[in-house]
């Protein structure tokens, strides 16, 4: 059996370069063990948890959909904002909700409280993620990820 007691896990600072985007996680499952990077399916473990912590004001990440990762967040303590195809929900403690492969979510903090909650997801290989404010994907490049924007294209197009 593999163990780790959260008091003694540290935050990892998550900062976008304006600060716009910001959180503060604890990987549960780094911790026990799983390689993020690792396409052996035995040392990537099939599902991630974290704890996340967001900042009053802050928001976790763009506007996102991932292709195949479902994710399941439940509020620990503070208030948030979630904003999702159908508009905006607000969330506090005790709640839970979901979200598919292709549904379009965001999570922030409009309080004046820390908002935490845990992420569990579960970690399929191949994922990519797609952001529908900017037209970006995120897509893997054998084990590191690489942002692209582009145009709609045909197959065939630049091929024949």
């Amino acid at each position: 059996m593999q163990k780790v007691n959260l008091q003694q896990l540290p935050e990892e600072e998550w900062r976008s370069p304006t600060g716009k985007y910001h959180a503060f996680d604890q990987d549960v499952s780094v911790a026990l063990g799983r390689e993020p990077k690792s396409l052996d399916l035995t040392k990537r473990h099939p599902f991630d948890l974290s704890r996340v912590r967001l900042p009053p004001g802050a928001t976790l990440c763009p506007y996102h959909a991932h292709s195949a990762q479902w994710e399941l967040y439940v509020i620990i303590s503070g208030r948030g904002r979630v904003r999702h195809e159908h508009g905006f929900t607000e969330v506090g403690p005790d709640d839970a909700f979901l979200f598919r492969p292709g549904e379009a979510h965001q999570l922030s903090n409009p309080g004046s409280e820390d908002l935490v909650y845990w992420v569990l997801a579960d970690n399929p290989v191949g994922e990519s993620c797609y952001y529908p404010d900017s037209r970006k994907w995120s897509v893997l490049k054998g084990t590191n990820r690489e942002v692209i924007k582009g145009t709609p294209a045909t197959y065939f197009e630049g091929e024949e």
